[in-house]
């Protein structure tokens, strides 16, 4: 049969029609919220690039999540900002490095919410890559111990999830392995499974302060030519014995996660890139867009390509607009 008998346009005459027939659905609880932790007392460094985002010090992280917990998102992923950087990030993996402390006085004052870390070394090398440095190559395998030693001490902090994004080879087995011998096997890893050398991080860069010194990151994160190659790296973390894989960034990589999701039936977190909010936060502020429309069509567009977790700078104030219906 077709027109005038078929007529989809009969299942969009009014938003109730709509509402009944829609095929994917946006959710507070999909979402988790990027924080950057610093050192210091009173500390709310706005990140010119990201207009909402700062750099906080615990004492204002904790009032932080109390906001979150309030908007029914529930959980964090951690970024820090370290007192020091040397050519090892030895803060990254130091007990009382800036994540680790924060870890610690998030649980002691709200135990059941969820805090993910971010297991990397960009932000604490003085050099800005995301491992050991040798005659200016990244090198791989003295990198999985340090990592290793970075998701440790975070789980003995506290975490409720290590999510590994500096794309060396072999890590999740690494941070698996010495996770299980300490007595953490029920820790999950959120591996940064196809992770991208894109443009799109510049604004992230500026807050964490972890632009390359040298070069970039070329020679380990994945080009953004590329699909086959995602499907390899995220096969080798799930047999690595990762839990939920992430494409990273989002927006451009829609069909990534499509496939991804399709092929491995894994739980499959998006990460909404800094670059991605900025552009949307720019173009709002010149009354180009509609930010409420305009992001809440791109994270449902996330759902509908298979995310089945969203980390987005975005999150709070979806948050309210899903509330407000």
């Amino acid at each position: 049969m077709i027109f005038p008998i078929i007529r989809p346009r009969r299942l969009r005459t009014t938003e109730t029609l709509r509402s009944m027939v829609r095929e994917n659905h946006l959710h507070i609880e999909d979402l988790i919220y990027p924080l950057f932790v610093a050192h210091g007392q009173g500390v709310r460094k706005a990140v010119e690039a990201m207009p909402g985002v700062y750099n906080l010090s615990i004492d204002n992280l904790l009032p932080e999540i109390e906001e979150l917990i309030k908007l029914g998102i529930p959980g964090i992923i951690l970024f820090g900002i370290p007192e020091q950087k040397d050519e090892k990030g030895s803060e990254a993996y130091a007990e009382e490095g800036i994540i680790q402390k924060a870890i610690r006085a998030v649980k002691k004052e709200y135990p059941d919410f969820l805090v993910i870390t971010d297991v990397c070394l960009c932000e604490y090398t003085d050099h800005g890559h995301c491992g050991v440095i040798h005659e200016g190559q990244v090198l791989n395998d003295p990198t999985l111990e340090l990592l290793a030693c970075t998701a440790l001490s975070h789980a003995r902090a506290g975490a409720d999830m290590v999510a590994p994004s500096d794309m060396m080879d072999g890590r999740v087995a690494a941070i698996r392995s010495r996770l299980d011998e300490e007595g953490f096997s029920h820790i999950p890893i959120m591996a940064y499974s196809a992770k991208y050398a894109s443009a799109f991080y510049g604004p992230f860069r500026e807050a964490a302060g972890s632009a390359p010194q040298f070069g970039d990151r070329k020679a380990y994160q994945m080009d953004p030519a590329n699909a086959s190659e995602a499907l390899r790296e995220t096969r080798l973390d799930i047999d690595e014995g990762a839990d939920i894989v992430m494409v990273k960034p989002a927006l451009a990589y829609m069909d990534i996660i499509r496939i991804v999701k399709d092929m491995f039936k894994y739980p499959v977190a998006a990460y909404n890139v800094s670059g991605e909010y900025a552009m949307v936060k720019a173009a709002a502020k010149k009354g180009w867009v509609d930010e409420k429309r305009i992001v809440l069509e791109t994270l449902t567009g996330l759902k509908r390509a298979g995310a089945d977790i969203i980390i987005t700078y975005h999150a709070k104030d979806v948050a309210r607009w899903l509330k407000e219906g």
